[in-house]
């Protein structure tokens, strides 16, 4: 009878005292992700700007972001796969390559053809997309596995300052320099992400060495394989369909409420904007608590983390005052990042290391493919059912799909529990 196997790290020494934000390694492979989050969060945004100063239409812009996105979502599947059967290094080279070549491409076509901005977009989306398993499986080669919670609380911290000063970055550059410049900054930030990182240790489980070349599957079936690998693991199965229903339901929902509630009831857009800034700082706060936190039950903490989301819709459905919502939306950013660092750190520990990318990327097509699924269906929804209905459902969910997750098996720990296995 076949078993599930099991990474072969059994570490029981105390952690070195070296911090990973001392390793070269480390900081550049942090430096290059950091730089692929700010261009994959600049574009839209510097998008928007283009048709502020009328060099993209409001159609334009919808159909180059959902061309972005497909690409996005075909790339990720890829990309796993590549990154499984080819170095990890080389994967996120030749994306961010592609993503870099895109910047350009996007500035030709501003205000020129559209044809070749949607094209440019597809391209970014598909470097955006291949690179994104593949820097998740480097991590787990560049840093040791004691370290890797610090490290993914690092990598998350790099994202969400990024969301934080980015905007007024982006607007003060606007101020000196046109759309297309920005673009192609852009670009230069790629080119950051593809040069910087440096190679990792091989992943466990690869071949060393000149030896016979052995027939390969097909991309399908390597993916297909991957399945197989995130379905060995129950608490990944069920982390990742609550992970999916919160975004879906739960992003959605307040992405398209929180703007609406901001005006009609509150009659300013100050409130939206410091629920948005309240969300990002929370999430910092909660990447610096998990960066050191080590809960005995680590899952059950990362479930609970994730269900606190609940609150951010729970908020908007009341006539409370601003400051409910902004504080909703503050333990909300805080649950967020209780669940993400220890559900990364567990992908990596618990998954095949030949395995990982596949594994990884199953993550990325789920939680942010469904996403554009949910924000299509919750206009329709509050338009028919009103904001209120809508909201209280999609609170419910992410307050009990959470909870529900947390009953799978292996769920309270993420995996094996720590301490010696019982012979």
């Amino acid at each position: 009878m076949a078993t599930t196997p099991v990474p072969a790290t059994t570490e029981t020494g105390p952690p070195p005292a070296r911090s990973v934000l001392r390793d070269t390694a480390f900081l550049r492979l942090w430096a290059g992700t950091t730089a692929s989050g700010l261009a994959t969060w600049a574009l839209p945004f510097v998008l928007g700007l283009a048709v502020l100063h009328r060099e993209l239409g409001a159609a334009g812009l919808g159909l180059v972001l959902a061309a972005r996105t497909a690409g996005f979502l075909v790339a990720v599947a890829v990309g796993g796969v590549l990154a499984d059967r080819h170095s990890r290094r080389a994967v996120v080279l030749w994306s961010a390559l592609a993503a870099a070549a895109a910047a350009p491409l996007l500035a030709l076509g501003l205000g020129r053809s559209l044809l070749v901005m949607t094209l440019a977009a597809a391209l970014a989306g598909a470097g955006q997309g291949a690179c994104r398993p593949a820097f998740q499986a480097l991590t787990a080669e560049v840093v040791a596995s004691d370290h890797r919670q610090q490290a993914n609380a690092a990598m998350t911290m790099a994202v969400r300052t990024s969301t934080l000063a980015g905007p007024t970055l982006t607007a003060l550059l606007a101020a000196f320099v046109d759309v297309g410049t920005l673009l192609l900054g852009i670009g230069l930030l790629w080119l950051v992400a593809a040069l910087l990182p440096g190679r990792g240790a091989p992943a466990a489980g690869s071949v060393a060495g000149p030896t016979a070349p052995a027939p390969r599957a097909s991309l399908r079936a390597e993916f297909v394989d991957g399945i197989r690998e995130a379905r060995r693991h129950p608490w990944f199965l069920a982390g990742l369909g609550a992970l999916t229903t919160v975004i879906a339901l739960g992003y959605s929902a307040t992405g398209v409420a929180l703007p609406l509630i901001s005006r009609d009831r509150y009659g300013t857009g100050w409130v939206m904007a410091a629920a948005m800034t309240g969300y990002t700082l929370g999430a910092l706060g909660g990447a610096l608590v998990t960066a050191r936190r080590r809960p005995r039950s680590q899952g059950w903490s990362a479930f609970a983390g994730l269900a606190l989301y609940g609150f951010a819709p729970l908020s908007l459905m009341l006539p409370v005052h601003p400051a409910v919502v902004i504080a909703a939306y503050v333990v909300a950013g805080v649950g967020i990042e209780l669940f993400n660092v220890p559900w990364f750190t567990a992908t990596q520990r618990e998954v095949a290391p030949d395995k990982l990318a596949r594994v990884s990327s199953l993550d990325f097509l789920l939680s942010y493919g469904l996403a554009p699924v949910g924000l299509a269906l919750i206009a329709p929804a509050i338009k028919a059912f009103g904001v209120t209905p809508v909201l209280a459902v999609c609170a419910a969910a992410c307050f009990l799909v959470p909870a529900a997750a947390a009953l799978a098996p292996t769920a309270r720990h993420f995996g094996r529990p720590p301490g010696p296995r019982a012979h």
